[in-house]
């Protein structure tokens, strides 16, 4: 999820994206400003690494075969029963600037249950929690930078809002990758293709360039389909250059 500038406009007043190619003929979508992003920005000055220089890149994460398991990456088999709400799968690759694959990258996922609540104490929505489902899994890259997560499809979830009082978020996963160090991290969302909720959206709407905003909508895969299971939707993170997903600080 990218948290920079979000529009000025208000929900009812049209607007152009502005935008080259096929998405310039469209209308940018509306959403009161994302006031999130000031209140996530540091209030006290950096404090420096007491670490050589280049030191903090050799110190990130390792993990060896048995740290990461094919069984974390299936979140609708972590527990004794089934999970509420409708299965689907989730892959594509992690790659660079260059189009070429990122071995090994640990890829963390974490949602909303089928009825759009987080197994969180913070969490308050009013709708059920799931004992079946925690909503949180993880895997490793392969040769080809390819990742796969099997789950349920999040709920949407009211999204209080000083600008409009029944704001809603659309569905979405959260997804985390590391690099090599954890000064790398890049965390963003991944969203589906089709929601009406989208163009009222806040934080999709606080990319401001209509292809990034694009490029976190999955696409639909039936080559991800898993038969009689599980929809398929396919969604790659490219971790630098023009093409890079956005990220919670931008780009």
């Amino acid at each position: 999820m990218a948290l920079s500038e979000a529009s000025e406009k208000s929900w009812d007043e049209p607007a152009d994206r502005a935008a080259a190619g096929p998405l310039s003929s469209r209308k940018r979508p509306l959403a009161p400003p994302y006031v999130g992003r000031i209140a996530r920005r540091p209030q006290q000055p950096p404090v420096p690494l007491s670490l050589a220089p280049g030191a903090v890149e050799l110190t990130g994460p390792v993990f060896g075969t048995a740290d990461v398991s094919p069984s974390d990456a299936d979140l609708t088999r972590q527990h004794g029963g089934e999970p509420l709400g409708e299965r689907i799968t989730v892959g594509g690759r992690v790659l660079d600037g260059r189009g070429r694959p990122v071995r090994g990258q640990l890829v963390e996922l974490w949602q909303a249950n089928a009825a759009g609540r987080y197994r969180n104490r913070l969490d308050r929505h009013a709708a059920p929690l799931d004992p079946n489902f925690t909503g949180a899994g993880r895997a490793l890259t392969d040769d080809e930078g390819r990742y796969r997560f099997t789950t349920v499809r999040p709920g949407a979830y009211p999204f209080p809002s000083a600008v409009h009082p029944n704001a809603w978020r659309p569905p979405h996963l959260h997804f985390s990758v590391f690099g090599s160090a954890f000064t790398q991290r890049l965390v963003t969302q991944m969203y589906f293709p089709g929601d009406p909720l989208l163009p009222y959206d806040p934080i999709w709407n606080s990319v401001p360039d209509a292809r990034a905003r694009e490029r976190l909508v999955a696409v639909y895969d039936p080559e991800l389909n898993e038969p009689e299971w599980s929809l398929g939707y396919r969604w790659d993170i490219v971790l630098d250059g023009p093409d890079a997903t956005w990220t919670e600080e931008g780009r």
